[in-house]
This record gives structure tokens, C-alpha cells and sequence, in this order.
């Protein structure tokens, strides 16, 4: 019999793949390892079914749940809370060659994914219109945006990612033409809800230039540079949306 390091070992091994090591009967014979096995593999299924819901609707049941032993397969849970499993899942369907003709796939598992992040980050206040009252246009120009703990958001740059995504969220009817063109969307959880809203493109460059650190002058030059004819009305919105915590003021 081996050590406990080297059954450990053996056992995840055989977990994640199921072929049965002819070297090792004593692990593979057992009568209870495959029912154990298909336990493990029917509870990362169920996980991933639960986080991804809008790709189980796109691909049908069938083929989530092979994608999803799949990749259970190759990248099994690191830890026994599943309520966050998945991951890289958006990246695999990437390589996977089952649905590789529905190229908007892993994009739409990337807001799923923002979702998930966003239910379980941790709360925190919002920043309300109130908190800039008062400040000079130069300690505006100074202060830092910064980012609710739940704020994410995506842009793709050719497809409408967020209306297929939004469609089947709020089961909306899937058969209106799509226009097919980039979009932005923001998801957040200002309060015990999970929310979304589009997003102008100025407005994520903004988001991004806000995470990175930068001060407000310097985040609307960010966002001006990637649309030089907007006039920022969107920067209210995102307050309201609840998508920054507080501000971090400079003298």
C-alpha cells in the first residue's frame, strides 16, 4: 500500500479522469470509488449549470453537461465550496471544439461569470451624488474614483454580447433582431440585489482607468480619448448604479 501522500494523490487522479490505473486495483476495484467519483463529478456539473446559467440555454443541456465534465476533468475545484466554481470555464469554451462555430460563447460566459463575482463579493457603501458636493473642480480633477467590491464590466468590441446575455436573463423574447455591433455592460451589487446596465464605451475606459488607480482628470481623459464627441452624461449613471464605493481625496 502506498503512503498517504502518494494514495492522495492517486485518488484525485483517478477522480478526474476515471481510467483505472492497472497498477493500483486496490483503488480502482473499490465498490464504492465510482460512486464517489460520479458524486464529485455530478457536483461540479451542478455548479457550473448554476453559474452559467445563459450558456446551459444556448447549448442545451446535453452539451453544457458534457462541456462541463470536460472541463471538471481537466480543472477540478480547489477547495469544497462550489458556489463560485468555474472560473476559467469562459476560457475553455474557447478551445472547445464542440461549439466553436457559436464564437460569442465564451464572451457571454464572461458576463456570467461577472455575475457570480459580483453575488458574492463583499458589500460595501456606495458613493452617492452627495459625497462630491462640494469639492473644487481641482480637487475633483484629484480625487480617486473607487470601485464598489462587486463593480464588473465587460466590452466586446464586434458583437452584441450584452443584449444576447440580457435576453435571457430577464427572459426577454430571443427572436428580435440583434444589431450586430460592440457593447459594453456593467454588473454590480450596490445592495443585496445583483443589477446590470449597458454601458457606453467611454464610460468602461473609465471603469478600467478608475481600477488601475488613477485620478478622476486623469480616468476622463481616458475615457474622452476612446470617444472624443461624448459628453460624459454617462458618469451619473454609473454613481447611481452604484458602481464606486468612496472617493479617496489628494490634497
Amino acid at each position: 500500500m502506498p503512503g498517504l501522500r502518494e494514495y492522495q494523490e492517486k485518488f484525485l487522479r483517478h477522480l478526474r479522469s476515471g481510467a483505472a490505473d492497472p497498477l493500483e486495483p486496490w483503488l480502482s476495484e473499490q465498490p464504492g470509488f465510482s460512486v464517489y467519483r460520479n458524486t464529485v463529478m455530478t457536483g461540479c456539473v451542478d455548479a457550473l449549470a448554476a453559474n452559467y446559467p445563459t450558456i446551459r440555454e444556448l447549448v442545451g443541456v446535453d452539451c453544457f453537461n458534457e462541456a462541463a465534465a470536460a472541463f471538471a476533468g481537466k480543472f477540478p475545484p480547489s477547495s469544497g465550496a462550489l458556489a463560485d466554481y468555474g472560473e476559467d470555464f469562459a476560457t475553455f469554451l474557447s478551445s472547445l471544439h464542440a461549439v466553436a462555430e457559436l464564437a460569442y460563447l465564451p464572451a457571454v460566459a464572461a458576463l456570467d461569470r461577472c455575475w457570480t463575482e459580483a453575488h458574492f463579493a463583499a458589500d460595501a457603501p456606495i458613493l452617492a451624488p452627495a459625497d462630491l458636493a462640494g469639492l473644487t473642480p481641482e480637487a475633483l480633477g484629484r480625487a480617486r474614483f473607487v470601485l464598489h467590491p462587486a463593480t464588473r464590466w465587460r466590452t466586446f468590441d464586434a458583437m452584441p454580447i450584452y443584449t444576447i446575455w440580457r435576453r435571457h436573463r430577464e427572459r426577454l423574447a430571443l427572436d428580435d433582431d440583434l444589431h450586430w455591433r460592440g457593447e459594453s455592460a456593467l454588473v454590480t451589487r450596490p445592495t443585496s440585489a445583483v443589477a446590470w446596465t449597458a454601458l457606453a464605451r467611454p464610460a468602461a475606459y473609465f471603469l478600467s482607468s478608475c481600477a488601475s488607480g488613477h485620478p478622476f482628470a486623469r480616468a476622463m481623459d481616458d475615457a474622452v480619448a476612446s470617444d472624443s464627441a461624448d459628453d460624459a452624461s454617462w458618469l451619473p449613471a454609473l454613481i447611481h448604479a452604484g458602481a464606486f464605493t468612496r472617493l479617496e481625496c489628494k490634497q
